[in-house]
């Protein structure tokens, strides 16, 4: 004992180092690099497996990280903690390279009154357009926010994530999208929610796998907080691929949840089997909106168009379809995906959405469809290109994971996210404080909807359904200079039924229509 004792420190480290040596060179057979190049090879992947870590804090600049860089992630932890989210000393952005959004300001801003809402909360931006209105649903609904929390599965995110995200909703007005993991207890503290049917049904599915009407009625009359229903066609990293939940995956609250075995694998295909074409798909949304009475959309990142003009034409033709329409981007998103899927399938969320709205104003349908986007457009310069192009919401995903304190490690598909954010690890997960993240997803949707309408009163507007394609130029490179939004996507937006956004500060009489959620002005503050 006394031997080993009086071994010096530095002469283990060499043992140690030889015993690694040996197992490198005689025992490894699966890397070549520490093969040759014993103990030294290992710091090599020890390098690799924090690369974007040292890309993001050492050798990126502040504009070349992707897919979000150094400033506009900034931007965003700064706007949740409600910090000084500004810059001085201008732009350091290229204003000259392809597809810069340049605003156009007017000579006379918009001015506030002393009794206008914005006046008494300068963060008071609920949407100009009511789901479910046109369609005579039971329960129409006007999100109290234009920005609102995107589909993520509890699953897929953690429960703490989870948790700050709906309590952070419930505190700026917004809605919180489950995503097609189910309803969760995490998704239950306040907020109003979207429940997400994906093609599983977890949730509301029977034995078999199968969508079941009586299981999502029951699932609607049990939790009032339910104001939406989305149906997921596709999604952006993945349009027209299904997933395996393994069953190592699976708890008994994930199997609670989602309605389904413990310890067994549970596929989620690729398509529905609640239908398989356009007119099914209009009979099934119709049905849904008659059994729960709530608004129903579908979710879709956009390839094709045929069978979207084949649903415009329908949605005409019969006078009913989906209440809402969110267009994903083929940018790709918070769930795990094949590199060749994230990165070539789909178009990006700006080319598919100038699509499916032609489309659709081409069948008169545009006052009648709350047009939802999300695709990296939780930055207010990109939002106002998007209500300029016809959008009514935008929905954020990796965003509002940035303002829970996601710090883009990319690793959200080994469960070992360092930040607790993207893991099912409780230890990841302790570092989460609800309470403190919950305020900062309220403050990042506060402030976004306060700059949004600084840009927005800027250009002369009210809100920013008052945009048009003439208010924004697009850069095109070389010598084409700019062209407006009209010029570059061939059509002028519909406007859109807005008088005073004073008129969305109270719930309107809706022909007995349910419509709880909208928000009161008084002296002091904007409530419900």
């Amino acid at each position: 004992m006394n031997f080993i004792g009086s071994i010096p420190w530095w002469a283990w480290i060499i043992v140690a180092t030889i015993l690694v040596a040996i197992r490198d060179v005689f025992f490894n057979k699966k890397h070549i690099v520490t093969h040759n190049f014993p103990v030294l090879g290992h710091f090599r992947y020890m390098l690799e497996s924090i690369g974007p870590e040292l890309r993001q804090y050492i050798v990126a600049n502040n504009r070349e990280e992707l897919p979000f860089n150094r400033v506009e992630r900034g931007w965003i932890y700064a706007s949740a903690k409600n910090e000084n989210n500004y810059k001085g000393f201008g732009t350091d952005q290229d204003i000259y390279g392809p597809q810069y959004i340049f605003v156009k300001n007017s000579m006379f801003p918009y001015k506030v009154k002393k009794t206008h809402p914005n006046a008494l909360d300068p963060y008071f931006l609920p949407c100009a357009k009511i789901m479910g209105e046109f369609n005579k649903r039971k329960r129409p609904y006007r999100p109290g926010s234009v920005i609102n929390v995107s589909a993520m599965s509890f699953g897929s995110l953690s429960a703490r994530a989870i948790e700050s995200l709906n309590k952070g909703c419930k505190l700026s007005f917004a809605y919180h999208n489950t995503g097609e993991g189910g309803l969760s207890p995490y998704h239950k503290k306040g907020a109003d929610v979207v429940f997400h049917i994906g093609t599983g049904y977890f949730g509301c599915r029977d034995k078999e796998g199968n969508f079941s009407i009586e299981k999502l009625k029951k699932l609607v009359r049990e939790n009032p907080s339910i104001r939406a229903i989305e149906v997921k066609l596709s999604q952006g990293a993945k349009p027209g691929k299904g997933g395996v939940l393994p069953g190592s995956k699976i708890t008994k609250e994930i199997a609670e949840i989602r309605n389904v075995e413990i310890g067994k694998d549970v596929l989620s295909p690729a398509y529905h089997t609640a239908f398989s074409n356009v007119l099914e798909l209009i009979d099934f949304v119709e049905h849904i909106a008659e059994e729960t009475g709530l608004p129903v959309g579908v979710k879709a990142a956009i390839g094709k168009t045929n069978q979207w003009e084949e649903l415009a034409s329908q949605m005409k033709k019969q006078g009913k379809g989906p209440d809402f329409i969110t267009v994903d981007g083929g940018e790709g998103g918070t769930g795990a995906a094949p590199p060749s899927f994230a990165d070539h399938v789909a178009l990006p969320w700006v080319y598919g959405f100038a699509s499916i709205y032609k489309i659709f104003q081409g069948n008169g349908l545009t006052k009648r469809v709350v047009f939802c986007a999300s695709g990296k457009l939780g930055f207010p310069a990109r939002a106002v290109m998007a209500f300029a192009m016809g959008v009514d919401c935008i929905n954020v995903a990796r965003e509002a994971m940035l303002s829970v304190g996601c710090i883009q490690a990319q690793v959200c598909h080994t469960n070992r996210c360092p930040t607790g954010v993207a893991t099912q690890s409780k230890w990841l997960q302790a570092g989460i404080d609800v309470t403190d993240k919950a305020e900062r997803v309220k403050y990042y949707f506060k402030n976004f909807n306060k700059e949004l309408l600084e840009i927005t009163h800027a250009c002369g507007y009210e809100h920013p359904a008052q945009l048009t394609m003439e208010d924004i130029n697009i850069s095109q490179g070389d010598h084409n200079a700019t062209r407006s939004l009209l010029e570059t996507y061939g059509y002028h937006k519909d406007p859109v039924a807005f008088s005073a956004l004073s008129e969305l500060a109270t719930c309107p009489d809706l022909g007995g229509g349910y419509c709880d959620s909208h928000h009161v002005v008084d002296e002091q503050k904007v409530r419900y």
